[in-house]
Formats: C-alpha cells, structure tokens, sequence
C-alpha cells in the first residue's frame, strides 16, 4: 500500500510538469491582441453550452472496449487489496505473531564453576554462555522443528552440588496459532536427550552434545508464558539479584507493594556447595488464591513449574522457612497496589548428613526425639536421612509416636510425602490430624526416610522409646490400628479414642439400663431423645462435666452433657453460646401450584419447590455445573476438596457459586469465587478430608432472604438419631447410566447407617466419613452432587445442619454400597479458623 501511494504521487508530479510545458508553449506561440483574446473567450462560452454533449462524447469514449477492460482490472485490483489485507489482518499476522516460549536447565559436567559465571556482562559469562548458545541452536536448527526454532538465550550459569555448571536457559519458538500445536514441552525435551551421545560402556549420564558435557538426567524442559520470558529477560526492570557468601549469615529481604505494584523477581545466590534457607517473617496480602497477589518460590534461577518450592497466597503472620536442593533460589512476587509487603532473610546453609546412631533406653516411659530433615523448616523435594537404632535386649522394639503423621504400606502408588525403608520393608508416610505410634518388632532396627513430594512438605517429629515385642499394650489397654494403647473400658463407648474408630467398630448395641447401679451408655445419654421411659436418660444435661468430643462445649470452655445443644432453641450453656449464630436452618418452601412431585430422580428422589433448600448452590466450573456446595454465611460456601484437586480446578477465576436457584439457569444470585481453602491433609486417593471453603468475591444480598439462607453447623458433638431427618439434594445424574442432567434441584431422603454398617461396605473408611442411603440403593447421590448437602433436620421440626458432604461411593444407587459423606462435625473447628 506504501508502494501504492508513492505511484500515485509520482503520477500527480508528471501531470503537474505536463500542464505546466503546455502552458508555457501555449504563451510563447499565442500573439496576445485583444481580437484574439475575445476570440478565446467566445470559444470557452460556446464550449460550456455544449457541455451535455461533450458527456456524451466522453461516456463514448470511456465505453471503449479497452477503457472498459481497464476499469474491470482497476476494481479487480482494488478488492484484492481490500481482501488481502483483512486476511493480513485477521489470519496471517495473527499466525505469524504467536510464539511457544520455553524455560529449561541442564548440567554441563566437567566445566569448572567460576565466580565470573555469576556476572551476566562479564567477559567469562558471555563466552561460556555463546558456546552453550550456539551449542542448543545448532541442535534444534537441525531438528524436525528447525522450521519453528527462533532463539535461545542463556539466562544464567550457577555452580551445581554435583560438580559442572547449571545452566539455565530460555527457548523462543515461532508457532502458527490456527495450527496444532507442533512445539510440545516433552517434544523439546526428547530433542535434547535425543542429541546427546552417550556411551553404554560406563553407563554414565553424562553424554556429548555436539561436543558439549552434558548430563541426560539433568535436563528439564517447562512451558512458560510471555509474561514469564519477558518479565525475566536480560533487562528486566524488576529482576534483582543477591548473594549469600558466608553460610549462616542473613541477608535480609524485604519488599514492598511501593515498588509499583507489577510483578517482580528476586534471584537469591549462595556460596557453591551450599543450600538456601529462606525465612519468611511476615507477608501481607489479600488473599486471592494466588491470582493477584502471591509469592511463589522457585529451586532454580527461572519460573519453571517442574521446581516449584512452594506458592504463598495467603498472609502469614507466623515465621516459617524452606530449604532449596541447591545453592540457588528465584522469588516470584506478584503484589497489587496497596499496602502490602514481604519481610524476611535468606542465608547459606551447609547439607546436612542426617545419620544416626540411637540406643533406647530399657524403661519404655523415657523417650527420645527424631526429627525430618532441616527441621522445624519444610521439607525440600530432596533430601535424606537415616536413624540406626539400639534396644537393650532382643525383646524389645522400637516404638515411634509422630504427631500429625502416619506410615502404611507402600502399594502400587507412589509415596506423595515421604518414602520410608524400615528393614528393606518400604512404606508411605501421609498427613493426619491425630497422633500415631509406629511399632518396628525389632531390637536393631535401621530407619531409612528420604523425601517425595513434588515441593515443599510439612516437617514431622516422633518420639521414640523401647516397647515389648509380645506385649505392645499393658493387659488393661486395648491396641488401636493406630498403634496407640487406650484403656479396655473406653471401648465401644461411644468415643473414638484411637483416632480411626478401631475402638467403636464391630461393637454390639449397647443395652439401655434405664435403672439399677449400672451407669447409662454415653450412646443415649443427652442426645435428644427419650431412650427411657422414665426419661433419666434426659436429665441434668446442662450439667457441667469434663469434655470429650461427644460432650458440647460452651464459649468459656466448659462442657455440659447436652450433645445436640447448639441452635436447639434452648440456652443451656451459662454464657447462652450455644444460641449465638443461629440464624441458619429454617427455609420457608414456597409450594407452587401444579409443581411436580413425580419421579424425576437424583437416584430415587423428587423435584425440590422455591425456598426448601435455600442452602444449596450450584457450582459451575467455566460456565457448566460440576458440583454442589452449601451457603455458610454471607460470604462462604462449603463444598468437597475433590472438586478442586486438579490444578486449573483450583483457579477460583473459572469458578461461579448460583444461590437461590431451582431450576438451573434462574439464580436468584451469581457469584464470582475469590479463593479457594482445600483441607491440607487432604488425600486424593483415599478421600479422606474430602472439605473445601470457598470465600465470595462480595457477599450475597440479605434481600434474597428466605430464598438464600445459611444451613447450621453441627457441633463436634453433634449426634444423628433415628428421629432426624435426612436430605440429600442436588442437580446430578439420576442414574450412573443417565446422560441428561435434571434441570430442577432433586431431594433424596436418606438413613444414617453406622460406621460398622459402613466399614462392612468398604472396607476401611475413616472417622472423617460417614455412609448414608437405604439397602436396596434406590435413593442416593451420583456424578454432579458431589460437594452438595447432606441436611438433617432436628426432631420435631427443629433447625437443618449441615451432617455431610456429597464425597464419593462406588457407583450410584447400588444396593448394600451407600453413598460416603465427608462427616462435617469433624472439622467445624477448622472451618471456624478460617470463616471468623
């Protein structure tokens, strides 16, 4: 178009220098009388009458057989440029602009480090890094995607704790975006391996790129944004840089959201040989599941999501640390305006060789510690540590009690949190909110736990102590499958003292004695109903006593004998806590003429009406139902952490909460998801601490009252009784056939079976799940439910909680395999921590 519009210039100038020679000659011949000039003025007048004609005679001459072809080539030309450039526009630019970017690293072997590698402009850098550089173009110039390849550029040269250089390097691929994909992360990966010769005799990783050291294992390709690459590159005006040259020396490191609120980088640098330990003092944000602002720690020097440390979207206000797996760590902030900030430190730290040799003592009450690697700070990816342990006397074992941590078997999965190899037995360690005790029948024992998570881990600590092999327990005490020992007289009473019900399991009924000198079963002691006809079941139930999770708790921390105390209409606590925070639970069902009660199914239920579950919402993930969830207060919902455990699940961004709705697509109210909490023991195989909260971006109106309500929460000793009744509810599959969701909310009234019942079903279930639905398994919950409400109302027509989430079965609406419920009075206190 430029060449265009230079033509048509050219051709204006031409003519212009045309009339101008014509003018001058018509002067030089003309005699300039005035005969002539009124002759010339009679002849411009006769030529203006005569106009009409001369448009014929023109139109004549433009009907030419070669006019016309011309005037045909010049509205020819003329699309074809206005076709050309939208497809320019619209297609090709589109295609030629679109770029695949790449973040990797790898181990040149046999290179010496040297403290100049660390300067980006130094002359030793800049050689190393050219011969490196054109080392990886000449490999992917000569690849399958030669075509595509665009640059690399070497980012940074760190010293390695297996010797040799690390090198870590950008990838800039050019990618038609109308095309599939032909640039993959694993494809760029496979080039590099593919292109490096190693050699069979001594089986070594190390290999030659194209005369280059390199070491096969060491390679680690990621997929990365623009933004990433960009915000990274030589010249980044946020990217800085320190060093820690003294181990066990601070370097304090603190930043603010006055640095403009952009998001910004820290590389942090220790001596070669050394890890980085990273204290993290306080950190102020506002919380947002890591979409505006977050922190997320790197073990390497670029944003690649293969080393992960770990990601901060919440503040802190307790100080913790974390430890690197080499001597280089990359600190990515991302803070919006406002008052924000980080403080903390770094510093070098030597490896540690965790090895121990530990001789128990002969009295089994004196005890030891053992404690993971660089605690109290979290775990790293990597890292090992092994304890040789010593009985007095081939009697005696050796018995580990951890806190919050438990070890089984290892089965064909791998072990997520820890790999552990007692006496070449190998086993996974897991998370739980309870203590264990670990027993190893052996009085020489030797302990072997090396690090397996994908990031950061929590710690752990055990107490150690010697234990009688024959006899694990005293002859009064009762052994849990958790290992700890419980007095024989705290079984089947009601409690579950061993933390995973293996001493409430496969217990007879207890019998009512309603009289005589034997005391009440704590099962019907105060629960809600009249187990007796006498009613002594049901007396003093305000009565102060010492507490137990079966016995309810006051605000001031006394406990009385009245399990189902909260919201019962009824002060019985001193302080009247109890009562507080009750305005939940009591829909107003709004009955519609010739609404449908017929058999539209959940798995066997009917059509809810206006207002009966004011509680249920429906959560849709990029604008299509994927789950249930229920309305705790005006700004969180509760629901099930499976329905996030993906990690674009876990974007709160994709995420809207429909309350107030019936019918699906008539919400009273559509709210955006601003975080998402999912349990931190939350275990995806097994489900268990299968819970999730989800915070609103802004609150629901209270004008949509009575059609948006909270439901209650039950209290930890919140006991179902025969006489409650029991909902589930929600939009999901009527059958596991049914390929058509219900469009109106479905209700399924079912039975609370006991956890014998359960177990009998499936085996191990923990105490966090409870089983509900009825033998024949025509009434349950199926795929579309899951996080939704199980509801149950008090007796005689008393307030709705919240007993259960929609969790998990085998299949939908098979009979003897109930549905399994997230059993909520065993985290109301974790929910309290994080909704107050």
């Amino acid at each position: 178009m430029g060449a265009e519009r230079e033509e048509n210039e050219q051709t204006h100038r031409d003519d212009a220098s045309q009339q101008g020679a014509a003018s001058i000659t018509d002067v030089s011949v003309e005699v300039a009388t005035v005969d002539h000039s009124l002759q010339k003025l009679r002849r411009k007048y006769r030529r203006r009458r005569r106009k009409p004609g001369a448009l014929k005679n023109l139109w004549t001459r433009l009907l030419n057989v070669q006019h016309i072809a011309l005037i045909i080539a010049a509205v020819v030309f003329v699309v074809v440029v206005i076709v050309w450039s939208l497809l320019w526009v619209f297609i090709f630019r589109r295609e030629s602009n679109s770029g695949a970017y790449f973040a990797g690293m790898f181990r040149v072997a046999n290179v010496e480090f040297i403290p100049e590698y660390r300067q980006a402009e130094s002359h030793e850098f800049v050689s190393m890094a050219s011969k490196i550089q054109h080392v990886v173009s000449s490999v992917f110039k000569m690849s399958p995607v030669s075509r595509l390849y665009k640059q690399a550029v070497i980012s940074d040269l760190s010293s390695n704790n297996k010797g040799g250089v690390l090198v870590h390097f950008w990838m800039v691929f050019v990618v038609p975006r109308l095309k599939s994909p032909a640039v993959c992360e694993e494809c760029v990966g496979i080039i590099l391996r593919d292109s490096i010769l190693t050699s069979l005799k001594n089986r070594s990783s190390v290999g030659y790129l194209l005369g280059l050291p390199v070491d096969i294992d060491s390679i680690l390709i990621n997929a990365v944004l623009r933004s990433d690459y960009t915000s990274n590159a030589a010249g980044s005006q946020c990217v800085d840089k320190m060093y820690a040259n003294i181990p066990g020396v601070r370097v304090s490191l603190n930043v603010f959201s006055s640095w403009g609120g952009v998001s910004c980088h820290v590389k942090l640098t220790a001596v070669p040989g050394s890890l980085i330990r990273l204290t993290v003092t306080s950190f102020l944000i506002e919380p947002s599941d890591c979409v505006n602002d977050a922190l997320t720690v790197y073990d390497a020097l670029l944003p690649m999501r293969g080393r992960i440390l770990h990601r901060l979207c919440d503040p802190v206000s307790s100080s913790f640390s974390l430890v690197s797996t080499s001597n280089v760590m990359l600190l990515s902030f991302r803070m919006t305006n406002g008052n924000k900030n980080f403080r903390g430190y770094f510093e070098a730290i030597t490896e540690e060789m965790c090895v121990s040799d530990i001789k128990t003592a002969l009295d089994p009450d004196i005890t030891g510690q053992i404690f993971s690697p660089f605690h109290p700070s979290l775990l790293p990816p990597q890292c090992s540590c092994t304890w040789r342990f010593q009985t007095p006397n081939s009697a005696l074992g050796v018995a580990l009690q951890f806190e919050n941590y438990v070890l089984k078997s290892k089965d064909m999965k791998g072990c997520d949190h820890g790999w552990w190899k007692v006496n070449e037995i190998i086993f996974c360690g897991s998370y739980v909110g309870h203590r264990t005790v670990f027993r190893i029948a052996d009085n020489n024992p030797e302990v072997e736990f090396r690090c397996s998570s994908r990031s950061s881990d929590h710690p752990f600590q055990a107490s150690y102590s010697s234990y009688n092999i024959s006899q694990p327990c005293p002859d009064s005490h009762f052994l849990c499958s958790t290992g700890l020992c419980v007095e024989k007289s705290r079984r089947c009473d009601g409690l579950d003292d061993c933390h995973d019900e293996s001493d409430e399991v496969f217990c007879s009924r207890p019998t009512k004695h309603c009289g005589g000198n034997s005391p009440m079963h704590p099962l019907f002691v105060c629960n809600g109903e009249t187990d007796c006809t006498n009613g002594i079941d049901e007396i003093n139930c305000t009565q102060e006593t010492t507490c137990s999770a079966i016995r309810y708790q006051c605000s001031s921390g006394s406990c009385i004998l009245k399990k189902n105390a909260k919201c019962d209409g009824v002060p019985d606590c001193q302080d009247h806590s109890d009562e507080e925070d009750c305005a939940c639970g009591r829909p107003s069902p709004v009955k519609r003429v010739g609404s449908s009660t017929g058999p539209q199914r959940i798995v066997g239920g009917v059509n809810s009406v206006d207002g009966e579950w004011p509680w249920q919402v429906s959560l849709h993930f990029a604008g299509n139902l994927y789950c249930g969830a229920s309305v705790l207060t005006s700004n969180w919902l509760i629901s099930a952490a499976h329905c996030f455990s993906k990690e674009r699940l876990s974007d709160p961004r994709y995420w809207s909460a429909h309350l107030g709705m019936l019918t699906q697509g008539s919400a009273k109210h559509v709210a955006e998801i601003q975080r998402i909490v999912v349990h931190e023991y939350y275990n995806a195989h097994m489900f268990d601490y299968d819970i999730a909260l989800l915070q609103l971006k802004k609150p629901w109106p209270p004008s949509l009252s009575p059609l948006v309500q909270p439901v209650c929460l039950p209290a930890p000793s919140h006991t179902v009784t025969d006489s409650h009744r029991c909902w589930v509810t929600g939009w999901g599959y009527r059958s596991e056939e049914d390929k058509v969701l219900p469009s109106v909310l479905q209700k399924a009234e079912v039975s609370i079976l006991s956890q014998t019942e359960c177990k009998k079903s499936y085996g191990p279930v923990s105490p966090r799940m409870l089983c509900a639905g009825v033998a024949s398994g025509e009434r349950d919950a199926c795929r579309g439910d899951s996080g939704g409400p199980l509801s149950c109302q008090a007796p005689g027509g008393g307030r709705w909680f919240l007993v259960g989430i929609v969790s998990w079965g085998a299949g939908c609406g098979r009979p003897n395999l109930p549905g399994v419920y997230t059993r909520v009075n065993k985290f109301t206190s974790w929910i309290y921590s994080h909704i107050n």
